[in-house]
């Protein structure tokens, strides 16, 4: 089997740091440094990645275990492929299938868990506070892979390493943030993070979808479309969450589409050379239009893809090294 690079290989062993926390629950677990930091990490994965020899062992002998109660292909296949190029075994489970259909709790599931004795816990599910719970009731460390309408701080860490490969420094990009905001843990998280770095950051979309404190959030708030877009540097799409609303919070799809979908004509006012993401699974023709989100130049949505699974690397081997260093 080839090995990676030596020089690389002395590059993410020159960058490797704990992670500042025993859990990765939320943006707020990091600073402006520690950011700093995972990014630089994972800048070197990135190029491990982009190269032949993928595998390291920096987790061998390491056990991470996927808990989704929530289906996402890309999250999940995202933080395995993550593990198994840092070396360590993986199980992924889906309990909303199993245990839980039969009446198991979650903190049933914890418990068994942890008898198991694995190192990492990546846990995702429909109630915020849920991963939070978790890392009270196991010995393991706990990665949030998204909570209710809470937070997916690893989706937000992603995005930021796709931006500062792109511009070289979020710090003074203006970013849109537009759609549904209300339901979207994705908007939170990259609200967060996004400021923390020092990016100008603007929430947009219908009031029916933006939360009635979002003016509190330290963004800019607009609920016209054009107006939210003038000047922006990233434009930051966000599902339409139809399955998470209670209620008619919007007339219609294609009237959405025609007032907050994002095409061409409303593209027009935005900074020459703005670049559109997407943190997926996109609704094509309800929040982007597909001439859109396939622009070779203009998309950065399949490389938040490629992204994920370098800056989920960097948090596992920075929580395993941790472990590591206390012993565990």
């Amino acid at each position: 089997m080839a090995r990676p690079d030596s020089d690389l290989l002395t590059v993410i062993q020159e960058r490797l740091r704990p992670f500042p926390r025993d859990h990765f629950l939320s943006v707020t677990d990091l600073n402006a440094q520690t950011a700093r930091e995972l990014l630089d990490l994972a800048d070197g994965f990135v190029e491990l990645n982009q190269g032949s020899a993928k595998s390291l062992d920096l987790m061998a002998g390491r056990t991470v275990v996927n808990l989704f109660f929530e289906n996402s292909t890309r999250t999940s296949a995202s933080f395995e492929i993550a593990a198994r190029r840092l070396g360590a075994d993986v199980i992924s489970l889906s309990p909303r299938a199993s245990s839980v259909a039969k009446g198991e709790t979650l903190i049933d599931t914890a418990a068994t868990l942890n008898a198991m004795k694995p190192d990492i816990l990546v846990v995702r599910h429909s109630a915020s506070g849920a991963a939070d719970l978790l890392s009270q009731k196991v010995g393991c460390a706990v990665v949030n892979a998204g909570d209710g309408r809470h937070e997916h701080p690893t989706q937000a860490l992603l995005d930021l390493l796709t931006l500062k490969r792109e511009f070289g420094d979020v710090g003074g990009l203006t970013v849109a943030i537009c759609g549904d905001v209300a339901h979207s843990r994705v908007a939170r998280s990259n609200v967060a993070l996004l400021s923390m770095m020092g990016a100008r950051v603007r929430l947009v979309g219908p009031p029916t979808l933006v939360p009635g404190d979002a003016d509190r959030w330290g963004c800019e708030v607009f609920h016209d479309m054009r107006q939210g877009l003038e000047g922006c540097d990233v434009v930051m799409m966000l599902r339409l969450q139809l399955e998470r609303m209670q209620g008619a919070l919007v007339p219609s799809t294609r009237e959405y589409y025609r007032f907050w979908g994002l095409d061409r004509e409303k593209l027009k006012v935005a900074a020459p050379g703005v670049r559109v993401m997407h943190p997926g699974p996109m609704n094509r023709g309800v929040e982007i239009d597909s001439d859109i989100a396939d622009d070779p130049v203009i998309s950065l949505i399949q490389t938040q893809v490629e992204m994920g699974v370098s800056a989920r690397m960097a948090v596992l081997a920075g929580l395993s090294l941790r472990r590591e260093g206390a012993g565990l």
